[in-house]
């Protein structure tokens, strides 16, 4: 199976194993947010995959 590369380069995996990406939806249309939801958005989310989806979006695995 292919590895999905526009996915793969969104994600980085820690030494311990745990994959974490940037929350979705913080590119643009952020001027008129208040500054409260500004910085809610900033950070990284950190979430679980399965064996399967690790094979496809993490090749280096």
């Amino acid at each position: 199976m292919k590895t999905n590369k526009s996915y793969t380069k969104r994600l980085k995996i820690k030494k311990s194993g745990k994959v974490i990406a940037r929350r979705p939806g913080q590119n643009h249309f952020n001027a008129k947010a208040s500054r409260s939801k500004q910085l809610k958005k900033r950070g990284t989310d950190e979430f679980a995959l399965s064996t399967k989806d690790k094979s496809r979006f993490v090749p280096y695995n």
